[in-house]
């Protein structure tokens, strides 16, 4: 009778040895793919969120008009305040959307303020507040670290602050030619955005029924 082939224990053993050596080698290496997979798709969600910062406050700040507010105090408030004495910055731009026709101006007061380790934009629905206006709120960037602005003044010297302490007493204030925008953040490291203002400044005007109100002809 003919043997019947097959194989060794030994055979086996070793066999079993080398598939899972090589199983080990391609689970690392699938791995290794996916984990570098994710990485990619985390920093690309991290750009384009970085990218939509960018491009919101080139918006509001290329829309800057020269228009000072009443706080919640009835105290005025300069058209552009940041720096020294006040934490972040916060103007007031032109552009606020009205697809609805409420009887409202279409300027808009903005603010952008560092709170722990994020980049709040806030916006207030009216210009000159009340005690009980609260601003709508929206996280711009995350994993800040630290966040800085630069204006440039008329003379071509940038000031940490502005107004500007070498403006003038009772002069009006104005806005700068440009304003350097400088976020340092956790993961990526400082960038530096730097936008130049407009070089005309469409002055703020009432509401239609406001300036009905206050004596237009009949």
């Amino acid at each position: 009778m003919k043997p019947v082939g097959g194989f060794t224990l030994l055979e086996l053993l070793v066999a079993v040895a080398i598939f899972a050596v090589v199983g080990a080698m391609a689970y690392s290496g699938l791995r290794n793919i996916m984990n570098q997979q994710a990485q990619t798709e985390a920093h690309s969600e991290r750009l384009k969120d970085l990218q939509l910062a960018y491009r919101v406050i080139q918006r509001d700040l290329e829309q800057i008009v020269d228009r000072e507010i009443r706080n919640e105090f009835g105290d005025p408030v300069d058209a552009l305040v940041g720096g020294s004495g006040f934490t972040g910055v916060e103007f007031s731009r032109a552009g606020y959307p009205n697809p609805a026709g409420f009887l409202r101006s279409e300027l808009q007061r903005v603010a952008y303020v560092p709170d722990q380790d994020q980049l709040i934009r806030r916006t207030w629905r009216v210009m000159d507040r009340a005690q009980d206006s609260q601003p709508d709120e929206q996280v711009l960037i995350a994993q800040l670290h630290e966040f800085s602005m630069r204006f440039l003044g008329e003379d071509k010297e940038w000031q940490e602050r502005w107004p500007a302490l070498t403006q003038a007493q009772g002069s009006a204030t104005g806005l700068p030619l440009a304003i350097e925008v400088t976020v340092e953040l956790d993961d990526v490291g400082v960038l530096t955005w730097l936008f130049r203002l407009p070089s005309s400044y469409r002055a703020a005007s009432p509401p239609a029924g406001e300036a009905a109100e206050a004596g237009a002809p009949e």
